[in-house]
C-alpha cells in the first residue's frame, strides 16, 4: 500500500472520530500562555465545535490515532473485521498537527482516541506520549481529552492524568448482556475498575489541605477536568429507562461530567442481527433531555420513562412535558407559593428562571405580566400554573393537551 500523505491521513482518521461524542470542554483549570512561555489557552471561542455548560463554542481537532483495530466490537464502524479505509499517525505527526492549527487559530484544544493496535498498553502509551510532548517538550497550555483504554496498565492512565484535562472511558453499552454478546473482547469489570481508578486519582489530587499545621505539598492535578464516558444507544435491545439508570449510577459511582449518548447507525451487513433501531438521531436527543433533568432538574430515572411508557421516551415531545402529561395531578403549580422542587416540574421553567422567580415574589404576588418578562416559554408553562391573575381552570386537564404542543402533520412538497 502506498504511503499516505499526512493530508491523506487527517481525511480518514478526522471522519472515523466523528462515532466518539464525549468532546465538552467544560470544567477545566483556566490556563493561557499570555506573559509566558508556552502555546495554547483553554480560554476563549473557537474541526470539531462542542458547546460547554457555560456557552462557550469550544473548536477541538478531533482525531484518532488510528482507526485500525484488533477488536471485532460489532457496532463500530472501525471494527477489526471492517472493510473501512484505515490510516495511522505518528505520535510527531499527531503532535505537529495540533501545534500548527492551533498557531492558525483553528483549534483551541485537542480530542485524541484510538482504535487499539498491538495491545491496549502499547496504544494507551502511544495516547499519552502525545500527551506528554505537547505538555513538556512544547509547554502546550491548551485542552486536551484522552480517550483512555480500559483493558490498559492503571500506570498508564495515572500517566494519561497528569497531562490531559479530561480522561473518558467508554462504558460503551448500557447493560453486561450486551457487551458480551456485541463486544466479547472488553469486559465490564475491567472498564468500571478503570473509571473507579480514575475517580480515585482525581479525589486524590483535590483533596483540602488539613486546617491546622503546615500542609503537605499537593500533587499535580489529576485531569482537572475530571472524566466522563460515552454510551451507545440503539446498537442492543436496551429500553430508555435502562439506559437512563445504567447513567445515574454511573453519575453516582464514578462522579463523572458527563454521559454521552451516541446514537447507533446501523452499519451495512447483510448478515448482521442487530436489532432494529427507533429514529436514532431522534432518541439520542430525548436522552440527552432526560439526562438534564436527572442531573439538574431532580427528576429519578424510573419516573422519567416511568413503567406506563413501556419503559422508553415519547420522541414526539420532550421528557419533561411528557412526565407533566402522565402527572396532571401534581398541577397546577401556585407560583407564589411553590417550592424551588415543585418550580422545577413546571415544563417551560428552568434553573434560571425558578431563580428569578424565588427572587421576584420576595417582593410582589407575580402575575402574569411578571412571568412574562422572566420566561421566555411562559405560553408552554400556562395550562401547568396559577399566578395573582391566572388560573387554567379545565386547561390542565384537557383531553386536547398534548395536541397543544404537537405540531399539526403538513403534506410536504414536491417541489421543496
Amino acid at each position: 500500500m502506498a504511503s499516505r500523505t499526512l493530508i491523506q491521513k487527517l481525511a480518514v482518521l478526522a471522519d472515523a472520530a466523528k462515532y466518539d461524542a464525549s468532546c465538552a470542554s467544560s470544567g477545566t483549570q483556566k490556563r493561557n500562555s499570555l506573559g509566558k512561555d508556552g502555546v495554547g489557552s483553554t480560554e476563549g471561542m473557537g474541526i470539531c465545535h462542542a458547546y460547554a455548560p457555560d456557552g462557550r463554542c469550544i473548536s477541538l481537532l478531533k482525531i484518532l490515532l488510528t482507526n485500525f483495530c484488533i477488536f471485532d466490537c460489532r457496532y463500530c464502524i472501525n471494527r477489526s473485521s471492517s472493510n473501512v479505509e484505515r490510516a495511522r499517525f505518528t505520535v510527531e505527526e499527531v503532535v505537529s498537527l495540533t501545534l500548527d492549527f492551533y498557531k492558525r487559530n483553528y483549534i483551541e484544544g485537542l480530542f485524541l482516541s484510538s482504535g487499539i493496535i498491538r495491545s491496549p498498553d502499547y496504544t494507551m502509551e502511544q495516547l499519552v506520549e502525545v500527551a506528554r510532548r505537547l505538555r513538556i517538550d512544547h509547554n502546550y497550555r491548551g485542552y486536551i481529552h484522552l480517550k483512555t483504554i480500559a483493558e490498559a496498565d492503571p500506570l498508564l492512565i495515572e500517566k494519561a492524568g497528569r497531562y490531559a484535562d479530561r480522561l473518558s472511558v467508554n462504558i460503551e453499552l448500557p447493560t453486561e448482556t450486551s457487551l458480551t454478546q456485541y463486544a466479547p473482547e472488553k469486559s465490564g469489570p475491567t472498564i468500571r475498575k478503570a473509571m473507579a481508578d480514575v475517580r480515585s486519582n482525581i479525589e486524590t489530587t483535590t483533596e483540602k489541605a488539613p486546617d491546622r499545621g503546615k500542609p503537605p505539598p499537593r500533587p499535580p492535578r489529576f485531569a482537572p477536568g475530571g472524566q466522563s464516558t460515552q454510551m451507545i444507544v440503539g446498537a442492543d435491545a436496551s429500553i430508555d429507562r435502562d439506559i437512563l439508570s445504567t447513567s445515574a449510577r454511573l453519575y453516582s459511582s464514578y462522579k463523572l461530567r458527563r454521559v454521552y449518548y451516541s446514537a447507533y447507525s446501523p452499519i451495512p451487513d447483510a448478515s448482521s442481527d442487530l436489532p432494529p433501531v427507533r429514529p436514532p438521531l431522534q432518541r439520542e436527543h430525548r436522552l440527552y433531555q432526560a439526562d438534564w433533568m436527572m442531573r439538574f432538574y431532580g427528576y429519578e430515572h424510573a419516573e422519567i420513562a416511568g413503567a406506563d411508557t413501556g419503559g422508553m421516551l415519547d420522541l414526539d415531545i420532550d421528557p419533561k412535558l411528557a412526565w407533566s402529561l402522565r402527572n396532571r395531578a401534581y398541577f397546577p403549580v401556585d407560583v407564589n407559593r411553590a417550592s424551588k422542587e415543585q418550580l422545577l416540574r413546571v415544563p417551560g421553567f428552568g434553573p434560571g428562571t425558578v431563580k428569578k422567580i424565588l427572587s421576584s415574589r420576595r417582593h410582589a404576588r407575580l402575575r402574569l405580566d411578571h412571568l412574562s418578562r422572566i420566561s421566555r416559554s411562559i405560553s408552554k408553562s400556562l395550562p401547568f400554573i396559577t399566578a395573582a391573575d391566572w388560573t387554567p381552570g379545565a386547561l390542565t386537564d384537557s383531553d386536547r393537551l398534548r395536541a397543544r404542543y404537537t405540531p399539526e402533520p403538513e403534506q410536504m412538497s414536491l417541489f421543496a
